[in-house]
């Protein structure tokens, strides 16, 4: 059959180019480390920004909620009930956004997709946004009916160019992500602010990996400018910091009632179980009660960064706990990552098509849980690694 032989042609030339993907199995022991084959790696490819995935608090209200609602949910939202535990977390992470309501949906990937199609959906609306956003957002942007037009990564000159130029008869949206995945710089969000009120904009930040990183109390990128407020919509995940599942919009309580009605990948979805929603409750509680969590997580950050630095790391960069070190070579980085998994520390390698053909690296995710042990560990391991792959010159 054609189509057979052309997948398996394409999945010799993936692996010849060292950019084929697989699936590595691995089970939490604790927030920041596994056990592979029983033996312990220190995992510093996780998402898990506050560390509290393994939480009592966050771990017991999921329990609860299996023990007094079962697993599933039995169904969509809007076909079989709505449980009270999604109104309740919709409330909390609206007053946590410090907006009038929010939308709760299966994934991050789902509120993208679901809020741009649903959204932006005449040729008469142009998209603009940013050339780094997230493949959630590109697809989202796929689905939608509007033009859409790539600014050039946070160039506000460009953008502002774009925004005066390009025809447009409908609405003009901006969209952007808060915290960049790949690179860990964060978005100019006061000039996209003020360029939307210049053009008539609606602006939408996708806060995946700014929401209990950034911002006052970890609220996200519009707190982290002083902007609450004067973002139309901020969607986020409850994957991530949050310690869950999940992904939501927040904004006016116009949008979200528009959402309900008119969001595919809201209203065919079949709802989150109970126990992820309590889970996700619990995570925001204690971020709303333990703000210091995110100053912590960025003094860890850092930490990290200064060491890898001072030894020459070649490091991109980087606002955040996100923190990308330059390799180039998809081969390249697969070899890093390969000696690195040798010493017991896990690092994401990151390859086309997720970055640029010569922009491969590897990219740390410090987390909350994450001790000064941990960080002393994970940089000489690399440091080590960087000198003897002639990355970095040893110091004399």
């Amino acid at each position: 059959m054609q189509k057979l032989t052309q997948i398996k042609t394409q999945l010799l030339n993936m692996h010849a180019e060292a950019v084929l993907r697989q699936l590595h199995e691995f089970h939490f022991v604790d927030p920041v480390h596994v056990c592979i084959k029983n033996e312990k790696y220190l995992l510093m490819a996780s998402n898990n920004y506050l560390g509290l995935t393994h939480h009592p608090a966050v771990k017991a209200a999921a329990a609860a909620a299996i023990e007094e609602y079962g697993t599933g949910s039995g169904g969509s939202r809007l076909t079989s009930g709505n449980h009270p535990l999604y109104g309740r977390l919709e409330k909390d992470i609206a007053r946590f956004k410090q907006t009038e309501a929010a939308l709760i949906f299966n994934s991050g990937y789902m509120s993208n997709i679901g809020v741009i199609s649903a959204l932006a959906n005449t040729a008469a609306d142009v998209i603009f946004s940013d050339a780094l956003n997230h493949a959630s957002i590109i697809d989202g942007c796929r689905l939608a009916r509007a033009k859409t037009v790539i600014y050039p990564h946070n160039n506000m000159v460009a953008l502002a160019e774009l925004l005066k130029n390009t025809p447009c008869s409908g609405q003009r949206f901006i969209i952007t992500d808060g915290v960049f995945s790949m690179d860990g710089d964060i978005a100019c969000l006061e000039k996209i602010v003020y360029l939307a009120g210049k053009y008539d904009g609606f602006v939408i930040v996708d806060d995946a990996h700014a929401t209990g990183v950034i911002g006052s109390g970890g609220r996200g990128s519009a707190a982290y400018y002083g902007l609450s407020g004067r973002v139309h919509l901020e969607l986020g995940t409850l994957s991530k910091a949050l310690a869950s599942e999940g992904g939501f919009a927040a904004g006016s309580q116009l949008v979200i009632n528009y959402l309900i009605n008119k969001a595919r990948s809201f209203i065919f979805s079949t709802a989150l179980s109970p126990a992820t929603l309590a889970a996700a409750s619990a995570a925001l509680q204690i971020l709303l009660t333990e703000p210091y969590r995110v100053e912590r997580l960025a003094l860890k950050a850092a930490a990290m960064k200064d060491k890898l630095r001072l030894a020459g790391v070649p490091l991109l960069k980087s606002e955040t706990p996100i923190i990308p070190i330059l390799i180039g070579a998809a081969s390249q980085a697969m070899d890093f990552t390969e000696k690195l998994y040798a010493e017991k520390l896990i690092v994401s390698a990151i390859r086309p098509p997720t970055v640029p053909v010569g922009s491969s690296r590897l990219r740390l995710t410090m987390t909350g849980a994450h001790s000064a042990a941990d960080i002393d560990k994970a940089s000489a391991i690399i440091i080590h690694t960087a000198i003897k792959m002639g990355r970095v010159k040893p110091f004399a």
